[in-house]
């Protein structure tokens, strides 16, 4: 028994929190809500807070040094730019 909370605290230690943490909850929160926008048609709120939660998690991937996160919101983030430029501007 003993043993067991020992290996159990042992691997929570191991386990580290990475930093920003609360800054990639409010990115997270902003993604649910421009997704939830987008369910209910409000065009073009939503393409705008999914520009600036892609954004938030460009930012969030670079602080974290994920290559993937930042490669993956920076080309949603061009789409979504590309989008409302299109449908404003052409």
């Amino acid at each position: 028994m003993a043993l067991k909370k020992n290996q159990k605290r042992k691997e929570e230690e191991n386990v580290k929190s990475k930093p920003y943490q609360s800054l990639a909850w409010f990115f997270t929160v902003t993604l649910i809500l421009a997704a939830t926008m987008a369910a209910f048609n409000m065009y073009p709120w939503y393409s705008y807070a999914f520009t600036f939660s892609n954004l938030g998690w460009v930012l969030i991937g670079y602080l974290w040094k994920e290559k993937s996160l930042i490669v993956l919101n920076a080309g949603l983030t061009i789409i979504y730019i590309i989008g409302l430029v299109s449908d404003n501007y052409m």
